[in-house]
């Protein structure tokens, strides 16, 4: 009989042994059919966009120095309320410049016309000073020169590097228009950028065959501001240039916007990284 009944157990041992079911250890209490199983150990699962603190609102570099000449209060309660002026962008010195900040949080900056030296800009014979809304959308007016006839083209612009983002690729771009009625711009005038360590970037351009009676972009050239920013306080000015007086041509019909400095836009197309440079200089 006892080798029956351990012959039985051999044949049903689930009465005896624990029951493995989708991983689990079922063990049963003797004195009732209620199975009671094992607590599980549960996984904490962390929601990695749950988890991550708010991203502080990145400053601009050296934007308190900039905002001192500013023209209009701005609201600086907040940084937020702060940014989104900088990126529309404000007035300095009297309409003579204007600061925003792009969509990286780069420095950016127009030096009107009035913040240009140009050669006889205060002669009527020769210049024509007038204003206009910046923009067609804008509700705000600038001064534009125009040039009535010279045979002697200088204009000159300075800007402190201190207030330009480290680390930035920057290019500079003279805006102009040209009259319907321009004239004595077969010669190519000449563009130079001049560094504050001396170096300089220089290229000719010819405004014969540019579109009329519209804003246009002549570029001047290109810099990456990555100076010590221990030493911005020394570090110097850019210095933009643009003359043609070497031909002795009479010219007219040239109207003068100003001068962008402003963070390049990189194009990535694929997974190639395509970039048209004049000339680009470190600081």
């Amino acid at each position: 009989m006892g080798a029956s009944q351990s012959h039985e157990d051999s044949i049903h041992p689930q009465d005896s042994k624990p029951n493995l079911e989708n991983n689990r250890v079922e063990l049963k209490n003797p004195e009732s059919n209620i199975s009671v199983r094992p607590m599980e150990k549960k996984m904490d699962f962390v929601d990695s966009k749950s988890s991550k603190k708010p991203e502080k609102t990145q400053v601009p570099y050296n934007y308190e120095t900039i905002l001192r000449d500013v023209d209009l209060p701005i609201d600086t309660s907040t940084m937020d309320k702060l940014i989104s002026q900088l990126h529309y962008g404000v007035f300095l010195n009297q309409k003579r410049k204007k600061y925003w900040v792009d969509k990286n949080n780069k420095n950016c900056f127009m030096l009107f016309a009035r913040d240009l030296s140009i050669t006889w800009a205060e002669n009527d014979h020769h210049w024509h000073w007038f204003s206009q809304k910046e923009t067609s959308t804008s509700d705000d007016s600038i001064e534009v020169a125009e040039l009535l006839a010279v045979c002697w083209l200088e204009l000159v612009g300075k800007f402190p590097v201190s207030k330009l983002s480290p680390s930035t690729l920057y290019e500079v771009v003279f805006i102009v228009m040209l009259r319907e009625a321009a004239f004595g711009w077969e010669t190519a005038i000449n563009l130079k950028l001049t560094l504050p360590n001396g170096q300089k970037i220089e290229h000719k351009e010819t405004l014969m065959n540019k579109p009329r009676e519209k804003w246009i972009e002549i570029p001047v050239g290109e810099f990456k501001a990555s100076f010590d920013e221990q030493k911005t306080k020394n570090s110097g000015d850019l210095e933009i240039y643009i003359h043609e007086y070497d031909a002795g041509e009479w010219k007219r019909g040239l109207l003068v916007k100003g001068v962008a400095i402003r963070a390049k836009k990189l194009m990535f197309i694929g997974s190639d990284f395509t970039l048209t440079v004049y000339q680009i200089q470190t600081l």
